[in-house]
């Protein structure tokens, strides 16, 4: 399960990534509340835009952002984003303390939170497999994201209480000092070891990105369930801030909910870190299980009845993220690794601006249930689109040795790379003429298999 711990440049991203993300989720906290208590009065629609303004950039750079991770140093970047992620933070929570934050002026500070981390995002994502070696880049990136649904069960709870204890700003400026220390583990990472990667050249086109997903179905799927998933399943802010407010609790109630979220996270993660590979038939169940969970979540009446359902929520959710994130960076091509993650997070993220705005309507007009009911929804179907497509590509079958089992062939697609033709003398080859190709086919049915390239006549 921890493997890819082995590597030192890994194990101080780790730490660092840990602290960084408990900044990040007390800050998301605390804005959250800010919004729905103190600069609106409950409103969560304002809740909706705000996080749509927050989330529409990746998806509106994602090709700029792509290239820019695929064409130049990924850390160096890192450390342009954090910098001016920290210095943002350092404003908002001095203009809370001062008093003089207005909902427009939030409204700025999210869409420009929202630039840089169109840019973070996917220099992050990419990074992680520049740290450890290609076997161990599924567990790595399973161990990344147990790092920041670990740090979900701190930040929230740490900051419901310290908004109760001394107010939103200082949450905000406590973020400044988990950016520091994101900082200080870019720098301590050692330089001659990380992972050599091919970079995109100048003439790298972004559309290339574009170009390689549309060649890849079981990618489109990927992408298509993500984007369901993350439109109308992941607005949790809005889903346990206004259940908080239903079941009569304050900012802590609200903070320990995200917390108690985060516990089945951590465990999805870290069963995630344990498979040798991604496999995309458990993201496909996993977004099942999400709308099932979510359905007898939105009917518990009681506080500590929905607080457990948000475990399994919280499970379903991340398997199927780790799982998506997982299958995309190992089978992508590394060059252009950075512009296809990019995309997937845009997809991911970008389905926000659409889905918020509408999930917060319908938690404001007709309760935060019936907006949990429409989250399930997402994540049926998009459940949907992966067994349709499953059974449609004709990988479902029946076992020959069984009369009602069924087995799932989940097959990677061929990658066909030609090369040129050697110069051989002509009676070394058959009259059919020679072609040379490397050919690469993973079943998803065994472990990973890496085959040699082989010439074919």
């Amino acid at each position: 399960m921890f493997r890819s711990f082995a590597s030192f440049n890994f194990r101080v991203w780790f730490i660092g990534a840990l602290v960084s993300n408990v900044g990040s989720w007390m800050q998301s906290t605390a804005q959250s509340w800010v919004v729905l208590t103190q600069l609106t009065d409950n409103d969560a629609g304002a809740m909706g835009v705000t996080m749509a303004l927050q989330f529409g950039p990746p998806l509106l750079l994602v090709g700029v952002s792509g290239w820019v991770t695929d064409r130049f140093d990924r850390r160096r970047i890192l450390m342009v984003t954090q910098v001016v992620l920290l210095l943002l933070s350092f404003t908002i929570g001095t203009l809370l303390l001062l008093d003089v934050m207005t909902l427009p002026l939030m409204y700025v500070f999210a869409f420009v939170m929202g630039l840089v981390v169109a840019f973070d995002n996917p220099a992050r994502q990419a990074f992680v497999t520049d740290l450890v070696r290609r076997e161990n880049a599924s567990n790595a990136v399973a161990l990344n994201a147990a790092s920041f649904n670990g740090a979900r069960m701190i930040g929230p709870a740490v900051a419901g209480l310290l908004i109760v204890a001394v107010g939103t700003g200082w949450v905000f400026l406590l973020n400044v000092l988990a950016f520091a220390g994101m900082l200080v583990a870019l720098f301590a990472i050692r330089s001659g070891e990380l992972i050599p990667r091919k970079k995109a050249d100048a003439s790298a086109r972004l559309a290339d990105g574009f170009r390689y997903v549309a060649r890849r179905p079981d990618l489109m799927v990927i992408f298509a369930m993500v984007f369901l998933l993350g439109a109308l399943g992941m607005n949790f802010p809005i889903f346990a801030s206004t259940m908080a407010l239903e079941f009569g609790q304050e900012a802590d109630g609200f903070g320990l909910l995200s917390s108690i979220l985060a516990i089945g996270s951590l465990v999805g993660a870290l069963l995630a870190a344990r498979r040798a590979r991604a496999r995309l038939r458990v993201a496909i169940l996993a977004t099942g299980g999400f709308g099932v969970v979510s359905i007898v979540s939105a009917f518990m009446p009681i506080y500590w009845l929905y607080a457990v359902c948000l475990v399994f929520v919280g499970f379903t959710v991340v398997t199927t993220l780790t799982t998506a994130n997982g299958y995309v960076q190992t089978t992508t091509d590394a060059s252009l690794r950075g512009r296809v993650l990019a995309l997937y997070v845009a997809i991911l993220m970008g389905g926000t601006p659409l889905g918020a705005p509408l999930v917060g309507w319908i938690a404001a007009e007709f309760g935060p249930r019936a907006a949990i009911l429409v989250g399930a929804a997402g994540g049926l179907a998009a459940c949907a689109i992966g067994l349709t497509w499953v059974i449609a590509s004709g990988r479902l079958h029946r076992r020959r040795d069984e009369g009602f089992g069924l087995t799932l062939d989940e097959t990677r697609p061929i990658e066909v790379i030609t090369r040129p033709q050697p110069t051989v003398a002509p009676e070394e080859f058959s009259d059919q003429g020679a072609q040379t190709a490397a050919i690469r086919l993973v079943d998803d049915e065994d472990e990973l298999d890496e085959r040699p390239a082989r010439r074919r006549t």
